[in-house]
């Protein structure tokens, strides 16, 4: 049975409303289904947990109606829900609406709720709802639905198909009750059951800002659980633009941005009636701000939807809550879509624009630019709508801290601090510094975006004052190097050039401004900064300015230059200041210098006044004299140093190609030194060798011929010697390296050079005894310069040389010249011993006696057994250590002595033992010999033979030479003979060759 008596007090014809309800179900009873049917539907999905914002609208719309500060107050205590709030009283139409489901009787505009249908959310937690106001009270209650319907024959079935469940709105009851105090209307309602408790404690709990900020009407939110007090109070400015919200003590200050209007009629065409009728439209975006009234993140408790204006379904992910009147399904849970929609979408997104310039300029509204990943799909339109709008809204700040510029009118530089403050000057609309780092939102605004890289190339179009310069390179030195290197740099010459490096800076040491007339790219001093060096710009130090390619290339046409002198004036300050010797910068040779006669003419083509080289070069040689003014205003020493010559002039280049047709220095006989050289290193490969390091003396082909004694003195000097003496390194195949004369070195030793000879033809006096008749004597000179002039030093050293052998055996051959059989033996022993690969010769000396002789080759032997010499007759022979005379055969093409002579024993012999002496000095000599009287051998009688491992000897110096060659000491063979015709004097004899040891 209801708790509620029926009709005990019925201010509002509560009967009258129960009358028609049940005419209407008695006369068809699937309207009572249907309604039966709708009541479960928006309390148990559209409506579920939607019980305190519903019931805080209805106290808003109360408060509203009444033109009061809205304040509402729930108290849960025990089984019982309270909400009492102040406003307009409860009156018939109201109770009439409330049960009726979508029939408002809200259809002024002026309140929130619309639809009607709101108040079902109670019956999520309770069947037995009561409100009681000033003006009276109406009560609802399942039960006593329940307890009618049944008595209705027509609905029986109905309610034996629902199981028993009946709307409860439907049919209201007067009710007697007063509301609480303070209070004009109080809803009660009794908590259906535990779980019914538990919703209403987590929804009083959720309870946020949000309710108040979409229920503007209200003021107020007590909310009291358990005697716990929660308090919400909204402060609203006069101007509506801010409100702060307190809850619980803690206060958020929101930003506002609203409009408001009313919808057309076409774009109501698709709008039930009831909104039609009311056409009025709002939109409302609230921020919350911190301290400093910047946007925030949304507090906790604040669901990031749509409010329309209680909360929906749609997300809205912005930092910002959205209230608006969006027409919604009939849940109340998500937008109709439609015109309407669409229409509010777009002032949606004009209000949020709105929002970013009235609050200060910080980098923190760059947080209030939706990115383009919707949540949803309103979410979806909203961000494209504000994206669409806020391109035309000037909310940007700008760096001079001018007027707020839109986004196609911003551009945002990636670059430090105090270089944005220097572009201001140059660049409108430059954003902060800091701003730039927000790439992403800048880049969904469009907002023209520049990189470090992008600035310098901007740069590069401007022309300023070279102080305004340096303030840009200051701000930069902690910047990043790479995109630096295209930096405009403003010259002293007042161009503009790009990039740093090779630019030359200013120094006190050497004053550059005539080289601007060369095209040299020296700063402006008033720009110059420490940054510049590092990026590759270089103090112009004399070096610096030489190495220039602008300073290069003026030398380089300085002939033809129409004003020759100050190209000159420009160079030689940096040559004076230089510490280079004369020929390091050979390039110099071409500097345009005036003669004595006033004619120009190239550095490399004049000769200093009175200098040694003037004394020594042919009266026709084809250079001039540097003026006398330009010896006193720039001094000997830098006249050379660009190549006006004192003495000889050097030539130095690295990794030359010795290729014939390449290698042109313009030397004399250059090609033949390369083919020289090739043959000595090979030619073969496919890539011709490389000297590491060519450094040749020039001109020496002008030399007179009479002057060359004071010509090679000039070769003391350490430059011209080096060149001389020092060879050159070949770099071959494989990595392979060889040492070569130097050009200087090969043209003089080919050239008669000392004395009216040829280096090659003479010896250093002294130094190699076995040289003595196969070259002719000198002691002028450094032996170092002699020997890299080709004047013979040693035997050995000319063997050394790929030609040495053979110039040796063609100078033996010489008949003219006299040489001793020592050297004779000496020289033929080297010549065994090199493994230098010879042609055969033609003829070949000799010795004959005492004395040597030349015979044709053909015709010599070389003996290789001492046994055969008796057997020779008078064939010429040479003689060599026997472990020489295989090579020299070898080496020389010729026949062995012992390939010629047959060497047969003609003669009886006794075979005899070797006496016991012997072996004190002969340990490995035989133990036998074969005693012979005489001894024939080939028809001659001679001395000993040694053939097929016997000793034949005829006497006891014969058997003396066989022991010590059998037993491989030869050395020791007139040892033997001394012991074997003195055999008593043994022990004196061993005795004096253990002395001799």
């Amino acid at each position: 049975m209801s708790a509620i008596p029926p009709d005990a007090v019925d201010p509002f014809d509560t009967a009258g409303i129960r009358a028609r309800v049940v005419e209407a179900w008695t006369a068809a009873p699937a309207r009572f289904r249907e309604d039966a049917n709708a009541e479960e539907d928006y309390a148990l999905g559209g409506y579920r947990d939607r019980l305190v914002v519903e019931l805080a609208q209805n106290a808003a719309d109360a408060a509203a109606t009444a033109g009061v500060p809205g304040r509402v107050r729930f108290t849960l205590a025990a089984d019982e829900l309270r909400v009492a709030n102040d406003g307009a009283p409860l009156d018939a139409a109201g109770v009439e609406s409330l049960s009726t489901l979508r029939a408002s009787a809200k259809r002024d505009g002026a309140t929130a709720g619309r639809f009607g249908v709101g108040f079902a959310a109670v019956l999520a937690v309770t069947d037995e709802p009561r409100v009681v106001s000033s003006s009276g009270g109406v009560a609802w209650s399942r039960s006593a639905t329940r307890e009618l319907v049944a008595g209705i024959p027509g609905l029986a079935g109905e309610l034996a198909g629902r199981d028993g469940h009946v709307p409860a709105l439907r049919l209201p009851y007067g009710y007697a009750g007063e509301p609480g105090e303070g209070a004009d209307t109080e809803v009660i309602l009794p908590l259906r059951d535990d779980t019914a408790q538990t919703d209403v404690r987590r929804l009083l709990a959720g309870t946020g800002p949000a309710l108040l900020l979409g229920l503007p009407a209200l003021r107020e939110v007590r909310i009291e659980v358990d005697e716990t007090v929660r308090e919400l109070r909204a402060v609203w400015d006069s101007s509506g633009e801010t409100v702060d919200v307190t809850d619980d003590g803690v206060t958020t200050r929101w930003r506002l941005s609203s409009a408001a209007g009313e919808l057309g009629a076409e774009l109501l065409a698709d709008r039930p009636v009831e909104e039609r009728a009311r056409p009025a439209w709002s939109v409302r975006w609230a921020v919350p701000l911190d301290a400093d009234d910047l946007p925030g993140a949304l507090p906790g408790g604040v669901e990031p939807v749509l409010h329309a204006p209680t909360p929906s379904d749609e997300p809205v992910g912005l930092p910002a809550l959205l209230l608006a009147s969006f027409p919604l399904d009939p849940a109340r849970r998500h937008v109709a879509q439609g015109p309407v929609a669409d229409f509010l979408v777009a002032r949606a997104g004009e209000a949020y624009a709105a929002l970013l310039p009235a609050l200060p300029p910080s980098t923190e509204l760059l947080a209030l630019v939706p990115d383009p990943v919707p949540t949803g799909v309103l979410d979806g339109a909203l961000r494209q709508a504000i994206h669409r709008s806020l391109r035309d809204r000037a909310f940007l700040p700008t760096a001079e801290g001018g007027p707020r510029v839109v986004a196609r009118d911003a551009v945002a530089a990636d670059v430090p601090a105090g270089l944005v403050e220097v572009l201001t000057e140059v660049l409108p609309g430059l954003l902060p510094a800091d701003w730039a780092v927000r790439r992403a939102s800048l880049r969904w605004l469009e907002v023209r975006q520049l990189t470090l890289a992008d600035v310098v190339e901007l740069l590069g179009t401007l022309r300023r004052d070279p102080a305004w310069w340096r303030r840009v390179y200051a701000e930069l030195v902690d910047a990043e190097r790479e995109p630096l290197g295209a930096l405009p740099v403003p010259l002293a010459d007042g161009r503009t050039v790009r990039g740093p490096r090779g630019v030359l800076l200013g120094t006190a040491e050497l004053d550059v401004g005539a080289l601007g007339a060369l095209g040299v790219r020296v700063a402006d001093p008033d720009a110059v900064h420490p940054l510049l060096g590092r990026l590759g710009a270089v103090e112009a130090t004399p070096r610096a300015v030489l190495d220039d390619p602008h300073v290069r290339a003026a030398v380089a046409g300085s002939y033809d230059a129409d004003d020759p002198d100050a190209v000159a004036d420009a160079v030689l300050p940096s040559v004076a200041a230089g510490s280079f010797e004369p020929g390091d910068e050979s390039w110099l040779g071409a500097l345009a210098l005036r003669d004595d006669d006033g004619e120009v003419r190239s550095a490399d083509e004049l000769l200093l006044p009175g200098g040694p080289l003037a004394r020594v070069v042919v009266d026709d040689a084809p250079f001039g004299v540097v003026a006398a003014d330009l010896v006193d205003r720039w001094g000997a020493e830098t006249l050379e140093r660009v190549g006006v010559l004192s003495t000889f002039a050097i030539v130095r280049d690295e990794d030359v190609s010795l290729d014939p047709d390449e290698c042109d220095h313009d030397l004399d006989a250059e090609d033949e030194w390369v083919e020289a050289t090739l043959a000595v290193v090979g030619d073969g490969d496919d890539v011709p060798p490389v000297a590491a390091e060519l450094v040749a003396v020039r001109d020496l082909d002008l030399v007179a011929a009479d002057r060359w004694e004071e010509a090679l003195g000039l070769f003391a000097e350490p430059r011209l010697r080096a060149a001389l003496v020092e060879p050159v390194t070949v770099l071959g195949s494989a990595g392979r390296r060889t040492l070569v004369p130097s050009y200087t070195a090969w043209w003089l030793r080919t050239r008669p050079v000392l004395g009216g000879r040829r280096p090659a033809d003479l010896r250093v006096a002294g130094l190699d005894a076995r040289l003595a008749g196969l070259y002719d004597e000198t002691s002028a000179g450094d032996p170092a310069v002699l020997a890299a002039l080709g004047v013979r030093t040693t035997l050995d050293d000319l063997l050394a040389e790929p030609d040495g052998p053979a110039e040796l055996l063609d100078r033996l051959a010489d008949p003219a010249r006299e040489v001793s059989t020592a050297i004779l033996d000496a020289v033929y022993a080297a010549v065994a011993d090199t493994d230098t690969d010879l042609d055969p010769p033609e003829h070949l000396r000799v010795a004959r006696g005492d004395a040597t002789g030349v015979v044709p080759a053909a015709d010599v032997v070389v003996v290789d057994r001492p046994d055969l010499l008796p057997l020779l007759d008078d064939r010429p022979s040479l003689v060599v250590r026997s472990d020489l005379a295989g090579r020299l055969a070898s080496r020389l093409d010729l026949t062995l002595a012992g390939e010629v002579v047959a060497g047969r024993v003609e003669s009886a012999y006794d075979r005899e033992p070797v006496p016991d002496l012997v072996r004190a000095v002969l340990p490995a000599a035989p133990g036998t010999y074969l005693a012979h009287d005489p001894l024939v051998v080939d028809g001659r009688t001679v001395d000993w033979r040694y053939a097929d491992g016997d000793v034949h000897a005829s006497s006891l110096a014969g058997l003396a030479r066989g022991l010590a060659w059998a037993a491989d000491q030869w050395e020791q063979r007139h040892l033997v003979a001394a012991l074997l015709e003195d055999p008593a004097s043994a022990d004196r004899l061993l005795a004096e060759a253990r002395l001799d040891r």
